[in-house]
């Protein structure tokens, strides 16, 4: 009886420690064949701001993915793909790879082909050539914005330089031409991630000017739109042009260049004269608006509910 009790506990134990060795996150890495650089997007956030040719995203948390891929070579066909598998069809969160190639017989059109796939490694490396991000973590990047209300004095430049890497983060500091290195070890932490900020302060013979830093936006979702003197301008700009093909070529190029609210996509799509026009630029706008919650918006500028619902099927395979 005791010998059947210890050898039950030793089963315990066992399965348990099995259990917490399985892994709560995959990885993911595409590249390239043809190093052909493109931005990643995996469930409409963008992965990386410089187009790459080998991208790893690291702690990918759900067995599926949608993709998007955007060539920087505008002449490169863009790729979607729905349901990128990220774990086994046991449910076992895996290391996954993709590769991209170009078709033989259509150079212009990217096919994106499952690779291999391993179990996940603790400590892995990747080598110095893969663009690495891990999943959830923010841009790094910091826009710095400076107001001056008193003539220049004294410009000081303070640049931070922070790597991450496995089992802890260094950090550089430079500020006024002295350096000062700061070591801190946390076995918690894993990738490599180098984040550089720069911060411009401008002392004025009566004090300090004022520095405010904002983030990066990647895409439009959540920045601010065009204010409305700059919007007004563009509005009056598209409705200069003669013609609705004309008129969709600016508008266009403004979406492209500029952030939009809805109310400010459904003024430029009411200045068409033809609903495929309209549809059109709707589609088109859909990545400059910083409320896609909001889209629904748009629908109500079409004659045709066939429209609105090409639009929404259009905005469900985003």
């Amino acid at each position: 009886m005791k010998l059947k009790t210890t050898l039950t506990c030793l089963l315990f134990i066992v399965s348990a420690l099995s259990f917490g060795q399985i892994q709560p996150f995959g990885h993911l890495t595409i590249f390239s064949e043809d190093g052909d650089k493109f931005y990643l997007i995996l469930n409409g956030e963008r992965m990386n701001d410089e187009p790459q040719t080998n991208i790893r995203v690291e702690e990918l948390v759900q067995p599926y993915y949608n993709a998007k891929i955007i060539f920087e070579d505008k002449l490169r066909q863009e790729i979607s793909k729905n349901f990128l598998q990220i774990a086994d069809v046991d449910g076992v969160f895996m290391d996954v790879t993709y590769k991209i190639r170009r078709d033989k017989n259509k150079p212009s059109k990217m096919k994106l082909n499952f690779f291999s796939m391993i179990p996940v490694v603790d400590g892995f490396i990747p080598p110095s050539n893969v663009y690495v991000r891990r999943w959830g973590q923010p841009a790094p990047p910091q826009q710095v914005i400076v107001q001056q209300s008193a003539p220049v004095g004294v410009v000081q430049q303070t640049t931070t330089t922070t790597t991450t890497t496995n089992g802890g983060v260094n950090a550089g500091v430079n500020v006024g031409g002295v350096g000062v290195n700061i070591s801190i070890n946390d076995p918690i932490m894993t990738g490599s991630t180098t984040i550089t900020e720069t911060t411009t302060v401008t002392t004025t013979g009566g004090g300090t000017a004022v520095v405010v830093q904002e983030p990066l936006q990647e895409g439009c979702y959540g920045a601010r739109p065009m204010n409305n003197g700059n919007f007004n301008s563009a509005l009056q700009t598209i409705k200069n042009q003669g013609f609705d093909e004309s008129r969709l070529k600016t508008a266009k190029q403004i979406a492209q260049n500029n952030c939009l609210n809805t109310n400010q996509i459904v003024e430029i799509c009411k200045i068409f004269a033809f609903e495929e026009t309209k549809l059109d630029f709707a589609k088109f706008a859909f990545d400059a608006c910083v409320e896609p919650q909001n889209y629904f918006k748009v629908n109500n500028v079409f004659s045709f509910s066939s429209s609105a619902d090409e639009l929404n099927d259009f905005i469900s395979r985003r």
